[in-house]
């Protein structure tokens, strides 16, 4: 049988489709080697480097990079391996843009400053990990170890930082411009130094709760402080007053009713309500019903005595 001829590069280009600077570049790269070369140093190619070429332009269209390539051609990974590996950085790099176009969705609504253009850019590119990174640092200075240690598992303070723990905050697959807005707001949130140190004070707080600490139901409160906020009725009013009656004993005296009030003030912040308000916006709970407002009013009301 007659030897197959060779051929040069430009016939391998016309070929395949593969343009000559492509194909010299991988030579070069070792992926897809010359047969040999002639007597002028041109390179040349058997009919195999044309299924080789074939293999080696599909598998960089899957976006595969070329210590990759190089190590399915030398047979030292199988195909299946590389793809599955690839499938996973496809659906990586997929999550990412469907971010930055929720980002870009959000910019084009309207004028944020450069600042908050910046975050929402550099948070859109953190990954799961780093994202949740972030909170878990938040909770690990509300909560250190070494102040809650021994701590009853069931106080106040504990049971937060076991819920925060356990509330993983990674944007979803595809998510909204309300919730690319909700993350930049908590990743703002949990890097306030204010807002760290108010937490933790909830946090101590609640974890050294003593049982001679004023108790009271929650209910009550809700119920007809919330009808109150509601109705507008002004705590230090004769109706606020009267509406305080249905909640507390009417014969507390004015140093217990402070001393309620200053408890439960420890425990009432909207910022912390805000906090697992977007929780709920990122994990796709909904808003939770504020009872922020309800419990300010009964503090005020508390706290309006002669």
């Amino acid at each position: 049988m007659a030897e197959e001829p060779l051929l040069t590069i430009g016939q391998l280009a016309r070929r395949t489709g593969v343009p000559v600077r492509t194909i010299r570049f991988w030579s070069d790269e070792g992926v897809l080697p010359e047969t040999d070369r002639s007597s002028g140093n041109y390179r040349r190619y058997d009919g195999r480097a044309v299924a080789r070429l074939d293999l080696v332009r599909t598998l960089r269209e899957l976006g595969m990079g070329l210590d990759d390539v190089r190590l399915v051609l030398e047979r030292r990974r199988s195909v299946e391996d590389v793809a599955a590996a690839h499938v996973q950085a496809i659906d990586h790099q997929i999550r990412v843009l469907r971010t930055q176009r929720a980002v870009c969705t959000l910019l084009a609504r309207g004028a944020p400053s450069p600042r908050k253009a910046a975050l929402m850019n550099d948070l859109a590119r953190l990954s799961a990990a780093e994202r949740q990174q972030m909170i878990d640092e938040f909770v690990d200075f509300v909560f250190d170890d070494s102040t809650f240690a021994g701590t009853d598992p069931d106080a106040p303070g504990a049971r937060i930082a076991n819920n925060m723990r356990t509330l993983p905050t990674e944007l979803p697959d595809e998510p909204t411009t309300e919730q690319v807005e909700a993350w930049v707001e908590l990743a703002e949130l949990v890097n306030d130094p204010a807002f760290r140190a108010r937490a933790r004070e909830m946090a101590v707080a609640g974890a050294e709760s003593r049982g001679d600490q004023p108790q009271f139901d929650p209910g009550p409160i809700v119920e007809h402080a919330g009808a109150a906020v509601a109705a507008g009725i002004a705590p230090d009013s004769a109706d606020g007053q009267a509406v305080l009656a249905r909640i507390i004993d009417p014969g507390m005296d004015a140093t217990a009713r402070d001393q309620l009030a200053d408890t439960i003030d420890t425990f009432t912040d909207r910022r912390v309500h805000r906090y697992w308000d977007l929780l709920g916006i990122l994990n796709g709970w909904g808003r939770a019903p504020s009872q922020v407002e309800p419990f300010e009013w009964f503090i005020d009301a508390l706290r309006a005595h002669d």
